[in-house]
């Protein structure tokens, strides 16, 4: 009798443990895959030059053929220097190695109006060096821009905020009259009617040379080519 009565006792506090301890944690859920980065090309230069290598040259070649299949991306062609040199001298390399990018692509078929191009000179290094410094690494153009195939700015996601941009950026640059088409078009946004009022919008931006709120594209993340 004692020896059951124990064994009750045992059991029960068994069961009283396993009811009071806390439940499984559910795995904690992947981190956020981490969004695609539009890709960038690197053209390195000899020192105090502006020609292109054929290195160089096959370099270029793929940044053009990655416009031909993103859609018509407005590419940036940066030039840069190391630190050798005056700071005004290397200011103008880093244009003329900028252009001498652009007209190489150019050759391969990107539109000259899709090419945008700066000089920073010696003030954006790769490899961080001293003053007088001859870096082969810092000499180059940075071609950047294309956007990968499939992938649309951000301010596509929002019909209603992107037709408020429109309406924003054509008041930034023009004063719709009554009963204009912009100021209908205006309206119809402000109503929800993104259908009716972001075409009308984007073409009078386009036609009055006024960029896009995501330049190079229009709705609803169609790339295109302004005139």
């Amino acid at each position: 009798m004692l020896k059951s009565l124990i064994a009750a006792i045992g059991v029960a506090l068994l069961l009283g443990a396993c009811s009071s301890s806390p439940p499984p944690q559910a795995a904690a859920p992947p981190p956020p895959a981490a969004p695609a980065q539009a890709p960038s090309y690197l053209v390195f230069f000899d020192w105090d030059r502006s020609d292109l290598s054929n290195q160089a040259i096959a370099t270029i070649r793929q940044a053009a053929a990655a416009y031909k299949t993103s859609g018509n991306a407005r590419i940036t062609a940066v030039g840069h220097t190391d630190s050798s040199g005056p700071p005004e001298y290397n200011q103008a390399l880093s244009l003329r190695r900028a252009n001498t990018v652009k007209r190489a692509l150019m050759r391969e078929g990107v539109p000259a109006a899709a090419i945008d191009v700066a000089g920073r000179g010696e003030t954006q290094l790769l490899v961080q060096t001293g003053d007088g410094v001859r870096e082969p690494q810092n000499r180059r153009v940075e071609i950047t821009g294309l956007q990968q195939q499939g992938q649309v700015p951000a301010i596509f996601s929002d019909p209603r905020s992107y037709c408020k941009a429109l309406s924003d950026k054509y008041r930034q640059y023009r004063l719709p009259s009554t009963n204009s088409p912009e100021a209908i078009a205006m309206y119809r946004c402000e109503q929800g009617d993104t259908d009716a009022g972001i075409p009308v919008l984007e073409d009078a931006l386009i036609a009055a040379k006024i960029p896009l709120p995501a330049p190079g594209y229009r709705w609803p993340g169609r790339s295109y080519s302004p005139s």
